[in-house]
Protein backbone atom coordinates (compact mmCIF):
# COMPACT_ATOMS: atom_id res chain seq x y z
CA UNK A 1 0.00 0.00 0.00
CA UNK A 2 1.23 3.49 -0.83
CA UNK A 3 0.90 6.35 1.61
CA UNK A 4 1.20 9.49 -0.47
CA UNK A 5 1.68 13.02 0.84
CA UNK A 6 -1.45 14.10 -1.04
CA UNK A 7 -3.68 12.50 1.58
CA UNK A 8 -2.34 14.63 4.41
CA UNK A 9 -2.84 18.36 4.89
CA UNK A 10 0.42 20.19 5.30
CA UNK A 11 0.71 23.89 6.05
CA UNK A 12 2.04 26.03 3.26
CA UNK A 13 3.46 29.49 3.02
CA UNK A 14 1.49 32.19 1.25
CA UNK A 15 3.06 31.11 -2.03
CA UNK A 16 1.98 27.48 -1.62
CA UNK A 17 5.42 26.15 -0.67
CA UNK A 18 6.82 24.91 2.63
CA UNK A 19 9.63 26.63 4.50
CA UNK A 20 11.26 24.26 6.98
CA UNK A 21 13.42 25.91 9.66
CA UNK A 22 15.99 23.88 11.61
CA UNK A 23 17.09 24.89 15.08
CA UNK A 24 20.13 23.18 16.61
CA UNK A 25 19.71 22.69 20.35
CA UNK A 26 23.37 23.31 21.22
CA UNK A 27 23.04 26.89 19.98
CA UNK A 28 21.64 27.79 23.41
CA UNK A 29 25.14 27.26 24.85
CA UNK A 30 26.81 29.79 22.56
CA UNK A 31 28.16 32.95 24.10
CA UNK A 32 27.01 36.54 23.90
CA UNK A 33 25.04 37.46 20.78
CA UNK A 34 25.37 33.92 19.39
CA UNK A 35 23.18 32.43 22.13
CA UNK A 36 19.91 31.23 20.58
CA UNK A 37 16.72 30.44 22.45
CA UNK A 38 13.39 29.10 21.26
CA UNK A 39 11.91 32.49 22.05
CA UNK A 40 14.17 33.90 19.29
CA UNK A 41 12.26 31.93 16.64
CA UNK A 42 9.85 33.92 14.49
CA UNK A 43 7.23 31.24 13.70
CA UNK A 44 5.61 33.46 11.07
CA UNK A 45 8.58 32.90 8.77
CA UNK A 46 8.33 29.09 8.77
CA UNK A 47 5.72 26.49 7.92
CA UNK A 48 7.66 23.84 9.88
CA UNK A 49 10.29 24.07 12.60
CA UNK A 50 12.64 21.19 13.35
CA UNK A 51 14.19 20.47 16.76
CA UNK A 52 17.62 18.99 16.08
CA UNK A 53 18.61 16.51 17.37
CA UNK A 54 17.31 13.57 19.36
CA UNK A 55 19.16 10.26 19.48
CA UNK A 56 18.49 6.54 19.48
CA UNK A 57 18.95 4.39 22.59
CA UNK A 58 20.26 1.11 21.15
CA UNK A 59 19.83 -0.71 24.46
CA UNK A 60 16.16 0.13 24.82
CA UNK A 61 15.44 0.63 21.09
CA UNK A 62 13.73 3.94 21.82
CA UNK A 63 14.05 7.62 21.02
CA UNK A 64 16.27 9.33 23.55
CA UNK A 65 17.04 12.89 24.52
CA UNK A 66 20.64 13.87 23.86
CA UNK A 67 20.42 16.59 26.51
CA UNK A 68 17.73 15.66 29.10
CA UNK A 69 18.36 18.73 31.24
CA UNK A 70 17.64 20.98 28.29
CA UNK A 71 15.06 18.94 26.39
CA UNK A 72 12.93 17.64 29.25
CA UNK A 73 14.09 18.96 32.61
CA UNK A 74 13.65 22.65 31.92
CA UNK A 75 17.01 23.42 33.53
CA UNK A 76 17.87 25.96 30.81
CA UNK A 77 15.51 28.79 30.01
CA UNK A 78 14.85 29.04 26.29
CA UNK A 79 15.09 25.36 25.36
CA UNK A 80 13.11 22.16 25.54
CA UNK A 81 10.48 20.08 23.78
CA UNK A 82 7.45 21.76 25.33
CA UNK A 83 8.48 25.37 24.54
CA UNK A 84 9.15 24.24 20.96
CA UNK A 85 5.67 22.75 20.60
CA UNK A 86 4.20 25.87 22.20
CA UNK A 87 5.26 27.90 19.15
CA UNK A 88 2.06 26.62 17.56
CA UNK A 89 0.15 28.94 19.88
CA UNK A 90 1.70 31.85 17.98
CA UNK A 91 1.17 30.27 14.56
CA UNK A 92 -1.65 27.68 14.56
CA UNK A 93 -0.63 26.49 11.08
CA UNK A 94 2.92 25.71 12.18
CA UNK A 95 4.11 22.09 12.31
CA UNK A 96 6.85 21.02 14.73
CA UNK A 97 9.12 18.07 13.95
CA UNK A 98 11.76 16.17 15.91
CA UNK A 99 14.95 15.35 14.01
CA UNK A 100 16.39 12.00 15.03
CA UNK A 101 20.02 11.22 14.28
CA UNK A 102 22.60 13.63 12.92
CA UNK A 103 26.32 13.23 12.34
CA UNK A 104 27.27 12.45 15.94
CA UNK A 105 24.75 9.62 16.25
CA UNK A 106 26.52 7.80 13.45
CA UNK A 107 25.10 5.07 11.24
CA UNK A 108 25.77 1.73 12.94
CA UNK A 109 23.05 1.97 15.59
CA UNK A 110 20.44 2.80 12.93
CA UNK A 111 21.74 -0.04 10.80
CA UNK A 112 21.12 -2.44 13.70
CA UNK A 113 17.69 -0.93 14.33
CA UNK A 114 16.53 -1.26 10.74
CA UNK A 115 17.70 -4.90 10.54
CA UNK A 116 15.53 -6.14 13.41
CA UNK A 117 11.73 -6.37 13.27
CA UNK A 118 11.53 -6.44 17.07
CA UNK A 119 13.72 -3.34 17.42
CA UNK A 120 11.71 -1.49 14.77
CA UNK A 121 8.43 -2.24 16.53
CA UNK A 122 9.73 -0.97 19.89
CA UNK A 123 11.24 2.11 18.27
CA UNK A 124 8.06 3.04 16.43
CA UNK A 125 6.01 2.70 19.62
CA UNK A 126 8.43 5.09 21.33
CA UNK A 127 8.00 7.56 18.45
CA UNK A 128 4.24 7.54 18.88
CA UNK A 129 4.58 7.97 22.63
CA UNK A 130 6.93 10.93 22.13
CA UNK A 131 4.70 12.70 19.60
CA UNK A 132 1.66 12.22 21.80
CA UNK A 133 3.45 13.37 24.97
CA UNK A 134 5.09 16.52 23.63
CA UNK A 135 2.67 17.58 20.90
CA UNK A 136 5.06 17.32 17.96
CA UNK A 137 3.62 16.72 14.49
CA UNK A 138 6.13 14.26 13.09
CA UNK A 139 9.79 13.42 12.67
CA UNK A 140 12.74 14.00 10.41
CA UNK A 141 14.71 10.76 10.12
CA UNK A 142 18.28 12.01 9.96
CA UNK A 143 20.22 8.77 9.47
CA UNK A 144 23.70 9.72 8.23
CA UNK A 145 24.22 7.57 6.17
CA UNK A 146 22.79 4.09 5.38
CA UNK A 147 25.42 1.58 4.15
CA UNK A 148 28.25 3.90 5.24
CA UNK A 149 30.12 4.86 8.41
CA UNK A 150 30.15 1.24 9.67
CA UNK A 151 26.79 0.50 8.06
CA UNK A 152 26.23 -2.52 5.84
CA UNK A 153 24.96 -3.20 2.34
CA UNK A 154 21.53 -4.40 3.48
CA UNK A 155 20.86 -0.96 5.01
CA UNK A 156 19.56 0.16 1.62
CA UNK A 157 16.65 -2.29 1.73
CA UNK A 158 16.19 -2.19 5.50
CA UNK A 159 15.86 1.59 5.43
CA UNK A 160 12.84 1.20 3.14
CA UNK A 161 11.30 -1.31 5.56
CA UNK A 162 11.83 1.05 8.49
CA UNK A 163 10.27 4.00 6.66
CA UNK A 164 7.34 1.87 5.51
CA UNK A 165 6.54 0.70 9.02
CA UNK A 166 6.88 4.18 10.49
CA UNK A 167 4.54 5.57 7.83
CA UNK A 168 1.96 2.87 8.49
CA UNK A 169 2.01 3.72 12.19
CA UNK A 170 1.88 7.48 11.53
CA UNK A 171 -0.98 7.51 9.05
CA UNK A 172 -3.94 7.18 11.48
CA UNK A 173 -2.78 10.29 13.35
CA UNK A 174 -1.62 12.10 10.22
CA UNK A 175 1.90 12.48 11.57
CA UNK A 176 4.54 13.73 9.14
CA UNK A 177 7.45 11.52 8.07
CA UNK A 178 10.37 13.48 6.64
CA UNK A 179 13.75 12.03 5.74
CA UNK A 180 17.01 13.93 5.35
CA UNK A 181 19.23 12.92 2.45
CA UNK A 182 22.91 13.62 1.97
CA UNK A 183 23.18 15.48 -1.33
CA UNK A 184 26.39 13.98 -2.67
CA UNK A 185 25.98 11.69 -5.67
CA UNK A 186 27.93 8.80 -4.15
CA UNK A 187 25.67 8.88 -1.07
CA UNK A 188 22.52 8.64 -3.19
CA UNK A 189 23.83 5.71 -5.16
CA UNK A 190 24.94 3.65 -2.18
CA UNK A 191 22.49 4.55 0.57
CA UNK A 192 18.96 5.01 -0.73
CA UNK A 193 16.43 3.05 -2.75
CA UNK A 194 14.71 6.26 -3.75
CA UNK A 195 11.85 4.91 -5.91
CA UNK A 196 10.70 2.70 -3.05
CA UNK A 197 11.16 5.34 -0.36
CA UNK A 198 9.02 7.63 -2.51
CA UNK A 199 6.01 5.48 -1.56
CA UNK A 200 6.29 6.23 2.15
CA UNK A 201 8.22 9.43 2.86
CA UNK A 202 6.28 12.70 2.92
CA UNK A 203 9.24 15.05 2.52
CA UNK A 204 12.78 14.37 1.29
CA UNK A 205 14.91 17.11 2.83
CA UNK A 206 18.00 17.40 0.64
CA UNK A 207 21.00 18.60 2.63
CA UNK A 208 22.41 20.57 -0.29
CA UNK A 209 25.55 21.88 1.38
CA UNK A 210 28.89 20.59 2.63
CA UNK A 211 29.73 19.61 -0.93
CA UNK A 212 33.16 21.06 -0.23
CA UNK A 213 35.20 22.25 2.74
CA UNK A 214 38.73 22.28 4.09
CA UNK A 215 38.74 18.47 3.94
CA UNK A 216 39.02 18.73 0.14
CA UNK A 217 42.43 20.42 0.21
CA UNK A 218 41.41 23.30 -2.08
CA UNK A 219 39.20 26.38 -1.98
CA UNK A 220 35.68 25.56 -3.15
CA UNK A 221 32.02 26.42 -2.65
CA UNK A 222 30.08 25.03 0.30
CA UNK A 223 26.85 24.82 -1.72
CA UNK A 224 27.57 25.36 -5.45
CA UNK A 225 24.49 25.87 -7.58
CA UNK A 226 26.39 24.56 -10.60
CA UNK A 227 29.57 22.51 -10.91
CA UNK A 228 32.91 23.74 -12.13
CA UNK A 229 32.46 21.82 -15.38
CA UNK A 230 29.95 19.46 -17.03
CA UNK A 231 31.48 16.42 -15.31
CA UNK A 232 31.35 17.93 -11.83
CA UNK A 233 28.50 16.16 -10.02
CA UNK A 234 28.99 18.12 -6.78
CA UNK A 235 26.32 20.76 -7.31
CA UNK A 236 22.73 21.48 -6.41
CA UNK A 237 21.65 21.36 -10.05
CA UNK A 238 23.09 17.85 -10.54
CA UNK A 239 21.65 16.68 -7.20
CA UNK A 240 18.13 17.76 -8.12
CA UNK A 241 18.36 16.30 -11.61
CA UNK A 242 19.39 12.97 -10.13
CA UNK A 243 16.50 12.94 -7.67
CA UNK A 244 13.90 13.72 -10.32
CA UNK A 245 15.44 11.14 -12.66
CA UNK A 246 14.99 8.55 -9.90
CA UNK A 247 11.26 9.21 -9.94
CA UNK A 248 10.91 11.19 -6.72
CA UNK A 249 7.80 13.35 -6.94
CA UNK A 250 9.10 16.95 -7.05
CA UNK A 251 6.51 18.13 -4.53
CA UNK A 252 8.12 15.88 -1.93
CA UNK A 253 11.61 17.31 -2.42
CA UNK A 254 12.67 20.12 -0.08
CA UNK A 255 15.90 21.92 -0.98
CA UNK A 256 18.14 22.50 2.04
CA UNK A 257 19.80 25.91 2.06
CA UNK A 258 22.81 26.75 4.26
CA UNK A 259 22.88 29.79 6.52
CA UNK A 260 26.58 29.22 7.10
CA UNK A 261 29.84 29.22 5.21
CA UNK A 262 33.09 27.28 4.97
CA UNK A 263 36.46 28.80 5.79
CA UNK A 264 39.91 28.20 4.33
CA UNK A 265 43.49 29.27 4.99
CA UNK A 266 45.61 29.50 1.85
CA UNK A 267 48.69 27.34 1.66
CA UNK A 268 50.44 30.21 -0.14
CA UNK A 269 49.39 33.57 1.34
CA UNK A 270 50.73 35.47 -1.69
CA UNK A 271 48.35 33.69 -4.10
CA UNK A 272 46.98 36.41 -6.36
CA UNK A 273 44.00 34.71 -8.01
CA UNK A 274 41.70 32.28 -6.20
CA UNK A 275 40.61 29.36 -8.38
CA UNK A 276 37.80 27.24 -7.01
CA UNK A 277 38.71 23.58 -7.10
CA UNK A 278 42.41 24.33 -7.60
CA UNK A 279 43.88 26.80 -5.12
CA UNK A 280 45.55 24.74 -2.33
CA UNK A 281 44.82 25.36 1.33
CA UNK A 282 46.00 24.25 4.74
CA UNK A 283 44.33 21.25 6.36
CA UNK A 284 42.02 23.28 8.61
CA UNK A 285 40.12 26.50 8.22
CA UNK A 286 39.38 29.03 10.96
CA UNK A 287 36.35 29.36 13.20
CA UNK A 288 33.99 32.06 14.41
CA UNK A 289 33.48 33.57 17.87
CA UNK A 290 30.11 31.90 18.52
CA UNK A 291 30.20 28.47 16.84
CA UNK A 292 33.93 27.95 17.50
CA UNK A 293 34.29 25.21 14.88
CA UNK A 294 37.33 25.22 12.63
CA UNK A 295 36.38 25.48 8.97
CA UNK A 296 32.86 26.74 9.74
CA UNK A 297 31.24 30.14 10.30
CA UNK A 298 27.58 30.96 10.77
CA UNK A 299 26.20 33.79 8.67
CA UNK A 300 25.75 35.84 11.85
CA UNK A 301 29.51 35.52 12.45
CA UNK A 302 30.37 36.35 8.84
CA UNK A 303 28.14 39.41 8.60
CA UNK A 304 29.34 40.69 11.98
CA UNK A 305 32.93 40.35 10.79
CA UNK A 306 32.01 42.44 7.75
CA UNK A 307 30.17 44.97 9.91
CA UNK A 308 33.15 45.44 12.23
CA UNK A 309 36.04 44.96 9.81
CA UNK A 310 34.65 45.55 6.34
CA UNK A 311 37.78 47.32 5.13
CA UNK A 312 39.83 44.18 5.76
CA UNK A 313 37.77 41.98 3.45
CA UNK A 314 37.44 41.95 -0.31
CA UNK A 315 33.99 40.90 -1.53
CA UNK A 316 34.10 38.55 -4.52
CA UNK A 317 31.67 36.49 -6.60
CA UNK A 318 32.33 33.15 -8.29
CA UNK A 319 30.31 33.05 -11.50
CA UNK A 320 30.31 29.32 -12.27
CA UNK A 321 29.01 28.19 -8.89
CA UNK A 322 27.07 31.44 -8.18
CA UNK A 323 28.79 31.79 -4.83
CA UNK A 324 29.84 34.88 -2.85
CA UNK A 325 33.22 34.68 -1.15
CA UNK A 326 35.45 36.88 0.94
CA UNK A 327 39.19 37.30 1.15
CA UNK A 328 41.39 38.81 3.84
CA UNK A 329 45.04 37.98 3.12
CA UNK A 330 45.36 34.20 3.45
CA UNK A 331 41.80 33.76 4.79
CA UNK A 332 38.92 32.80 2.52
CA UNK A 333 35.20 32.36 3.33
CA UNK A 334 32.77 30.83 0.84
CA UNK A 335 29.21 31.28 2.00
CA UNK A 336 25.67 32.22 0.96
CA UNK A 337 24.00 35.60 1.01
CA UNK A 338 20.61 36.83 -0.22
CA UNK A 339 21.78 36.93 -3.83
CA UNK A 340 23.04 33.33 -3.97
CA UNK A 341 20.11 32.02 -1.94
CA UNK A 342 17.66 33.68 -4.34
CA UNK A 343 19.34 31.86 -7.24
CA UNK A 344 18.99 28.55 -5.39
CA UNK A 345 15.34 29.22 -4.61
CA UNK A 346 14.67 29.98 -8.25
CA UNK A 347 16.31 26.69 -9.22
CA UNK A 348 14.07 24.87 -6.72
CA UNK A 349 11.01 26.43 -8.31
CA UNK A 350 12.23 25.54 -11.81
CA UNK A 351 12.08 21.93 -10.64
CA UNK A 352 8.69 22.62 -9.02
CA UNK A 353 9.93 21.39 -5.65
CA UNK A 354 7.74 21.36 -2.55
CA UNK A 355 9.73 24.10 -0.86
CA UNK A 356 12.98 24.85 0.92
CA UNK A 357 14.70 24.25 4.24
CA UNK A 358 17.01 26.60 6.13
CA UNK A 359 19.89 25.14 8.15
CA UNK A 360 20.02 26.55 10.60
CA UNK A 361 18.10 29.62 11.71
CA UNK A 362 20.32 30.01 14.78
CA UNK A 363 23.20 31.00 12.45
CA UNK A 364 21.20 33.65 10.60
CA UNK A 365 21.53 37.22 11.88
CA UNK A 366 18.53 36.51 14.08
CA UNK A 367 19.06 39.60 16.24
CA UNK A 368 19.55 41.95 13.31
CA UNK A 369 22.91 43.22 14.51
CA UNK A 370 24.72 43.35 11.17
CA UNK A 371 24.84 45.96 8.46
CA UNK A 372 22.91 44.83 5.39
CA UNK A 373 25.02 43.38 2.64
CA UNK A 374 24.91 45.79 -0.29
CA UNK A 375 23.30 43.44 -2.71
CA UNK A 376 20.16 42.40 -0.80
CA UNK A 377 17.56 45.08 -1.41
CA UNK A 378 19.18 46.41 -4.59
CA UNK A 379 19.49 43.04 -6.32
CA UNK A 380 16.14 41.73 -5.08
CA UNK A 381 14.29 44.90 -6.04
CA UNK A 382 16.03 45.16 -9.39
CA UNK A 383 15.02 41.60 -10.24
CA UNK A 384 11.48 42.29 -9.10
CA UNK A 385 11.25 45.56 -11.02
CA UNK A 386 12.52 44.00 -14.24
CA UNK A 387 10.05 41.13 -13.89
CA UNK A 388 7.07 43.43 -13.27
CA UNK A 389 8.07 45.80 -16.05
CA UNK A 390 8.41 42.93 -18.52
CA UNK A 391 5.10 41.52 -17.54
CA UNK A 392 3.19 44.78 -17.70
CA UNK A 393 4.58 45.37 -21.18
CA UNK A 394 3.70 41.83 -22.20
CA UNK A 395 0.18 41.96 -20.78
CA UNK A 396 -0.55 45.18 -22.69
CA UNK A 397 0.87 43.88 -25.96
CA UNK A 398 -1.92 43.98 -28.60
CA UNK A 399 -0.93 40.60 -30.06
CA UNK A 400 -1.24 38.95 -26.65
CA UNK A 401 -4.57 40.69 -26.03
CA UNK A 402 -5.86 39.24 -29.29
CA UNK A 403 -4.57 35.80 -28.33
CA UNK A 404 -6.33 35.97 -24.97
CA UNK A 405 -9.58 37.15 -26.51
CA UNK A 406 -9.66 34.50 -29.23
CA UNK A 407 -8.61 31.64 -26.94
CA UNK A 408 -11.44 32.64 -24.63
CA UNK A 409 -9.49 31.61 -21.52
CA UNK A 410 -11.60 32.21 -18.38
CA UNK A 411 -8.71 33.65 -16.35
CA UNK A 412 -7.33 35.69 -19.23
CA UNK A 413 -6.98 38.78 -17.05
CA UNK A 414 -4.99 36.96 -14.39
CA UNK A 415 -1.63 37.83 -15.90
CA UNK A 416 -2.12 41.59 -15.89
CA UNK A 417 -3.62 41.65 -12.41
CA UNK A 418 -0.89 39.36 -11.10
CA UNK A 419 1.85 41.70 -12.27
CA UNK A 420 0.26 44.66 -10.49
CA UNK A 421 -0.41 42.81 -7.25
CA UNK A 422 3.08 41.35 -7.30
CA UNK A 423 4.65 44.78 -7.61
CA UNK A 424 2.62 46.20 -4.74
CA UNK A 425 3.14 43.18 -2.49
CA UNK A 426 6.85 43.05 -3.00
CA UNK A 427 7.39 46.76 -2.65
CA UNK A 428 5.62 46.58 0.69
CA UNK A 429 7.53 43.46 1.68
CA UNK A 430 10.84 45.08 0.87
CA UNK A 431 9.87 48.04 3.02
CA UNK A 432 9.04 45.60 5.78
CA UNK A 433 12.40 43.93 5.33
CA UNK A 434 14.09 47.32 5.62
CA UNK A 435 12.40 48.09 8.92
CA UNK A 436 12.79 44.61 10.43
CA UNK A 437 16.48 43.72 10.17
CA UNK A 438 16.37 40.36 11.96
CA UNK A 439 16.67 37.14 9.97
CA UNK A 440 17.90 38.77 6.73
CA UNK A 441 18.66 35.44 5.03
CA UNK A 442 15.44 33.72 6.05
CA UNK A 443 13.43 36.75 4.94
CA UNK A 444 15.33 36.81 1.65
CA UNK A 445 14.48 33.13 1.13
CA UNK A 446 10.77 33.77 1.75
CA UNK A 447 10.78 36.84 -0.54
CA UNK A 448 12.58 34.91 -3.28
CA UNK A 449 10.25 31.95 -2.91
CA UNK A 450 7.22 34.17 -3.47
CA UNK A 451 8.74 35.92 -6.47
CA UNK A 452 10.04 32.72 -8.09
CA UNK A 453 6.69 30.99 -7.60
CA UNK A 454 4.78 33.85 -9.20
CA UNK A 455 7.22 34.02 -12.09
CA UNK A 456 6.78 30.30 -12.67
CA UNK A 457 2.99 30.70 -12.69
CA UNK A 458 3.33 33.38 -15.36
CA UNK A 459 5.60 31.29 -17.52
CA UNK A 460 3.34 28.25 -17.17
CA UNK A 461 0.37 30.34 -18.30
CA UNK A 462 2.33 31.50 -21.33
CA UNK A 463 3.19 27.93 -22.30
CA UNK A 464 -0.50 27.06 -21.94
CA UNK A 465 -1.38 29.88 -24.33
CA UNK A 466 1.05 28.55 -26.90
CA UNK A 467 -0.20 24.98 -26.62
CA UNK A 468 -3.88 25.91 -26.91
CA UNK A 469 -5.41 25.65 -30.39
CA UNK A 470 -6.83 29.01 -31.61
CA UNK A 471 -10.52 29.20 -32.53
CA UNK A 472 -11.25 29.02 -36.25
CA UNK A 473 -12.83 32.16 -37.65
CA UNK A 474 -12.20 35.67 -38.86
CA UNK A 475 -10.50 36.60 -35.60
CA UNK A 476 -8.34 33.47 -35.37
CA UNK A 477 -4.80 33.99 -34.13
CA UNK A 478 -2.06 32.10 -35.90
CA UNK A 479 0.53 29.94 -34.21
CA UNK A 480 3.08 32.34 -35.65
CA UNK A 481 1.44 35.24 -33.80
CA UNK A 482 1.57 33.39 -30.51
CA UNK A 483 5.19 32.48 -31.13
CA UNK A 484 5.85 36.19 -31.64
CA UNK A 485 4.32 36.97 -28.25
CA UNK A 486 6.49 34.45 -26.42
CA UNK A 487 9.61 35.63 -28.22
CA UNK A 488 8.65 39.18 -27.26
CA UNK A 489 8.58 38.11 -23.61
CA UNK A 490 11.82 36.14 -23.80
CA UNK A 491 13.88 38.96 -25.24
CA UNK A 492 12.59 41.79 -23.08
Amino acid sequence: MKFLVDFIFFPESGNGKVVICYMTTWSIYRTEDGKFKISDIDPSLCTHVVYAFAGFDENKNTVKSLDPGLDIGGQFEGGGYKPMAALKEKNPNLKVLLSIGGWNEGSLKFSNLAASSTSRKTFIKSLLDFLNTYGFDGIDMHWKFPTQRDGRAEDKANCVTLMKEIKEAFTPNRYILAMSLGAQYYVFEAAYSLPELNNYVDYFIVLAYDYHGAWGGVVNANAPLYGLNKDDTFSIDKTLRYLIYQGIRPGKVILGLPLFGRTFILEKPDTEVIEFGRTPIKSEGFGGPYTKELGFMGYNEICMELTKNDNNWTRLWHEKTETPYLRNGDKIITYDNARSLAAKVKKAMEFNLGGVMAYSIDTDDFKGLCDKEPDYVSVSFKGLHNFVEKFNRLASNPVLQKVLKNLNIPDAQKLASLSKSTEIAHKNHLWTTESIPSYPLLRAIVDSLTLATEEKIVMTDMVTLINEKPHVGNNAVTTNSMFTVVCYFCFL
